[in-house]
């Protein structure tokens, strides 16, 4: 039994929820989602409450019951409050633009990195900090994890592109005799 699954989503005001054909549609202030979910799942709306549960019960559906209320979660609050991501880039000559859909990073390479910014997220460049905001959390954590893979922080002097509240062990170097 899935202790996440059991929980009733509630809905803010101003949310609607649609379900239909396999497929559900979050509504709210700051946009839409949809996701299609699994056929061994059934989610039931009740005013502005939303529940989920197994049809039948199998390793399978047990398994992903949790898994797609917390995603109904993420969607109902992803559209009333935007997810967001900091980045941070460290070190010297490192530098981030942002322009239309593309940001441009130098990271010590011999050019520039150019990567397109997925539709209905919105990334800000500053000095130093990335800020990767949008109403899908998935798509937000993807494209963060995939602009801090270009230049992982390394532990001996720290630079690299690491997220916000990241903690990077610092090593020794190597010791003069």
């Amino acid at each position: 039994m899935s202790r996440i699954g059991k929980k009733i989503i509630m809905l803010p005001e101003k949310t609607e929820i649609k379900v239909s054909g396999g497929k559900i549609l979050v509504k709210g202030p700051l946009g839409e989602l949809s996701r299609v979910f699994h056929p061994g799942l059934e989610v039931k709306v009740n005013g502005n409450e939303v529940t989920l549960n197994p049809k039948k019960i199998t390793i399978e559906s047990q398994a992903l019951w949790g898994a797609y209320a917390s995603h109904i979660t993420n969607m109902v609050s992803g559209v009333n409050k935007l997810f967001e991501k900091k980045l941070i880039l460290e070190g010297i000559g490192f530098k981030s633009e942002v322009s239309g859909n593309k940001i441009t990073l130098a990271l010590g390479f011999s050019h520039p990195v150019i990567m397109s910014i997925p539709e209905g997220l919105k990334v800000t460049a500053e000095k130093n900090v990335i800020i990767i905001s949008g109403s899908d959390k998935e798509q937000v954590g993807q494209f963060a994890s995939r602009l801090r893979l270009l230049k992982k922080p390394e532990p001996y002097k720290g630079k690299g592109m690491r997220y916000s509240d990241e903690v990077i062990r610092r090593k020794q170097g190597k010791k003069s005799i």
